[in-house]
Parts: structure tokens; sequence; C-alpha cells
């Protein structure tokens, strides 16, 4: 059982800077889609899908393994759920054709739900009154390794090539299960309920549970667009502005600046700010998509507008995740973790299909179309807001 004092900044930073590593490997093939695409023989329309893949095994595994959270200790399956994203990584370093690596990608995802289990393990440790703030340090880290993994990404494959990009994770990722494994605290969950039970009982916490499905929706639409953007972009800056896979990493790192957002909505959240801050956030994520379209060209003022879209769509990806999730860790410590992994199951999808429409709409319809795609599904969560109340 965990210690009942207070959570501790240490174990704090530890899981802030697990969540980073961890799902870090959801993202490092986004800007690489086109060469990896290439070396395993998908066309360019279909290379989303090196994405896409890696996230629908991310989603079965919050519909699968996130529920065990509340069944068992939780240590152990954060450990075990590691192994298996380091060895799908490993399998995806040395495939050869795109069955090969497509299906290590699921297995990536299915093992970067680790993340999942440590999030809602930060909420156990923390009391109700501090919690969006522990919640919020915790996502600032998980939000760092999304928004870091694009640039790394595209350092190490640039000088050692796309296969040194997912050595380099195995790697981290194997340290980061020794670190784990020593100081992380058991948590042993107390639930009679069999794993067949849990599983049931996703469907009936979904439609009993309207504000679950609400902030879904919201984190959906703003997930889809921005993974539309980030999967789409690498390739518009390299036909745009001529930029190599070392100058789409510089740009990458503009996106960092987003995750400033997650500890400061985990305040506001905690002083009851939750409603007026998801409006900004849909209607940020808007905008930021609507002012790209206004600057296509070739000028660097294009290319300090797109920058500065890419800090906005992230900050409103990442604190209206923080919102979110100190909504739904309040709905009780019994349902937790099955309420968070059908919660981020839900917006993965999202993600899944966003990744997906990048690389096609681009491929059919260069920038304009990708963005004004991104546009519209932002707008459809902002006239979803629009039917809240107070």
């Amino acid at each position: 059982m965990i210690n009942s004092k207070p959570v501790s900044s240490y174990i704090t930073s530890i899981l802030a800077i697990a969540c980073g590593v961890i799902v870090a490997n959801l993202y490092y093939a986004q800007p690489l889609i086109a060469t990896i695409g290439s070396a395993v023989n998908l066309p360019l329309a279909l290379s989303g899908l090196t994405v896409t893949f890696t996230q629908i095994g991310y989603v079965f595994g919050l519909i699968f393994l996130v529920p065990l959270l509340d069944l068992v200790e939780n240590r152990r399956l954060v450990l075990i759920t590691l192994i298996i994203a380091v060895l799908a990584l490993i399998a995806s370093i040395i495939s050869k054709n795109a069955a090969v690596f497509l299906s290590a990608s699921i297995f990536i995802g299915l093992g970067t739900t680790a993340t999942q289990i440590l999030v809602p393990y930060s909420a156990y440790l923390s009391d109700e009154q501090h919690r969006g703030a522990t919640v919020g340090k915790v996502m600032s880290g998980l939000l760092l390794g999304i928004m870091l993994a694009r640039p790394v990404s595209g350092i190490i494959a640039g000088t050692w090539g796309w296969q040194a990009v997912f050595l380099f994770s195995a790697v981290l990722t194997s340290i980061l299960w020794l670190l784990l494994l020593k100081v992380l605290p058991k948590r042993q969950p107390v639930s009679g309920a069999a794993y067949g039970e849990l599983i049931y009982s996703l469907w009936q916490i979904v439609s009993t549970t309207a504000i679950l499905r609400r902030r879904a929706f919201y984190q959906t639409c703003l997930f889809g667009a921005f993974s539309l953007f980030w999967t789409a972009v690498p390739l518009w800056l390299a036909d745009n502005f001529g930029l190599s896979q070392h100058g789409v990493a510089i740009f990458s790192f503009v996106g960092v600046a987003g995750a400033v957002a997650a500890p400061i909505a985990g305040r506001l959240a905690d002083r009851k700010m939750t409603k007026p801050l998801t409006g900004a956030a849909v209607i940020t994520a808007t905008l930021s998509f609507l002012l790209t379209l206004m600057f296509m060209d070739f000028s660097i003022l294009s290319l300090f507008v797109l920058i500065i879209c890419a800090i906005t769509l992230d900050m409103s990806v990442s604190g209206n995740l923080v919102l979110s999730q100190r909504i739904i860790y309040s709905l009780g410590d019994k349902v937790r973790g099955r309420v968070n992994g059908i919660f981020m199951a839900i917006f993965f999808i999202g993600g899944a299909v966003g990744s997906l429409l990048g690389s096609w709409s681009y491929s059919y319809g260069s920038w304009f179309m990708t963005a004004s795609i991104g546009a519209m599904i932002s707008f459809i969560a902002f006239l979803y807001y629009l039917t809240e109340k107070s």
C-alpha cells in the first residue's frame, strides 16, 4: 500500500520524467513518416499509418491494460508494459517491410500505456486539495516528452538514420525500467472485481457519466487536430521552406513552449476555472489553423506565423488535457484507472484519425486542405462547448 503522507516532490519528479520518456515513443515516427514510409514501401498518402498504428496500439492498451490499474499491483503492471515497449522497439529497428514495422508499432503503442498507469497513480498519491497541481506537474513531464520527441527524433535521424531513433528509445526505456523498479512505491488496489467485470464495466461508466463523455469529446477534437498538424507540418516545412530533417527538428522545439500550459491549467482548475479555460482552448486551436491559411507564401513572416500557431495549438491541447483529467480524476478512487483508460482511449482514436488525415490531406490538397480540416475539427469542439451548462 502507498504511504498516506503527502506526495513528495522527488516522486512527483520521477513520475513526470518517466511519463515523458515513455510517451515519446508514440511520437518519434511523426516527423519521419516520409523517410520511414519510403524505407518500408508505404506511399506518401498512407505514410501516416506509421503513427496511426502506434496510436491504435495505445488505444488497445488503454482499453485492455489500463483497467488493470484497479485490479493488479501498479508497479508490476508498469514494469510489464515497459518490457512490451522495449521488445517492440527492437522489432521496429530490424523490420524490412511495412507489415513488420506496423505490427511492431502496435506493440510500441501497447507498451506506452504505462504512462496512463503512472498519471492516475500520481493522483492516488495526492490529496484532493492538491490533486490538480500534482497531476499538472506530472502531465507537464508527459507533454514535454510528446513535444521533445519530434525534435529529438529529427536530430537523431538526420545524423544516424531513423533506426537509431528507435535504438535510442529502447536503451532509454530500459534504463527507466531499472529506475522505476528501484524507486516506485507499490500500490495494491482494493477491488473485488474480476478482469472481465472490469472490462464490461467500461461501457457502463461511459453510458452513465455525462461529464466523461463531454470532456472526452473536447479532447478528441483537439488531439485529432494536434496530430493532424504535427503529421503534416514536417512535409509542409520541407516542401514550402526547403527545411532539412535537422531544420524540421529545430522547428519542432517550438512545441515545447506549449507544455507550460499544463501546470498553469492544473492550478487554475483547482480554483474552479475549468469552463472558461476550456472555451479559450477550443477557440485558440481553431484560430491557430485559420491564421496559417492567411500566410501561405514562402516568406519569413509565414514561417513565423506557423511557429506561433504551433505554440498556441500545443498550449490548447495540453491545457485542456489537464483540465479534463482534473475533472475525471474526481469521479472516485475505485474507478479512476478505468475512467482514465476510457478517456484516453476515446481521444487517442481521434489522434489516430488525425494522423492518417494529416498525410492524406497533405498528399491530395497540400497545406490548405490540411489546415482547413484542422480548423473544422476544432470548431466542432467549440460548437459543442456552447451547449455546456454552467
